[in-house]
């Protein structure tokens, strides 16, 4: 344990301006998903723009730095619907989906994983491929989910966190990985809160 703390220690000794900024930014950004605030997205637009810079330049994880360009726009996306509902006093409101539709969701998702890995490691001299994939294919459809407020998206965002910690902790990006078990947690804790105002709203 005393190793890995101090493992930490040299990586945030080491740590480059841009991952500090994007490791706070994320934290502030899903601490106020699970508030429902919508100053989340704007904290969550920069962060994502620092973490594909470094994700492309500090890790080689290229996948991962085009899903963070991808977090970029959708962040505006998810600004713009949480503030127009809010402006047509219509709030909009946390729903579930079908078990179906995360039938057919997790399926096409693995099929893209498996083709996106394969081009990725046969072309590109990019890192840790197929991991990589899983967490961007599955992350794509997830954030639109936290635009729409879906309550399942937390229970992705459990799975996709929890391979990124050993996505990161494998490249040598431990403050990364460690941002990621902070995610998990609070992923736990947004799931537990859209759940009991879910709930609430049925009755």
């Amino acid at each position: 344990m005393d190793n890995y703390f101090n493992i930490i220690q040299e990586a945030y000794n080491n740590l480059h301006w841009v991952e500090t900024t994007a490791v706070i930014t994320g934290i502030v950004y899903v601490i106020l998903a699970a508030r429902e605030n919508v100053w989340c997205w704007s904290f969550g637009i920069v962060s994502a723009a620092l973490w594909s810079y470094a994700a492309f330049d500090f890790y080689d994880l290229y996948i991962d730095a085009i899903l963070q360009l991808y977090y970029v726009f959708v962040g505006i996306y998810g600004w713009v619907q949480w503030n127009k509902k809010v402006e047509n006093q219509q709030e909009l409101t946390i729903q579930m989906l079908p078990i179906q539709q995360h039938i057919f969701y997790i399926s096409v998702g693995l099929g893209l994983t498996f083709m996106v890995g394969y081009f990725f490691d046969k072309y590109t001299p990019a890192a840790a491929t197929y991991w990589d994939a899983f967490t961007t294919v599955f992350a794509l459809f997830t954030t639109y989910l936290v635009t729409k407020k879906i309550l399942e998206n937390w229970l992705y965002w459990i799975v996709i966190d929890a391979v990124y910690v050993y996505l990161y902790g494998s490249r040598g990006g431990y403050l990364f990985a460690l941002l990621n078990i902070i995610f998990v947690l609070v992923a736990i804790v947004g799931f537990v809160r859209w759940r009991r105002t879910y709930l609430m709203a049925k009755q």
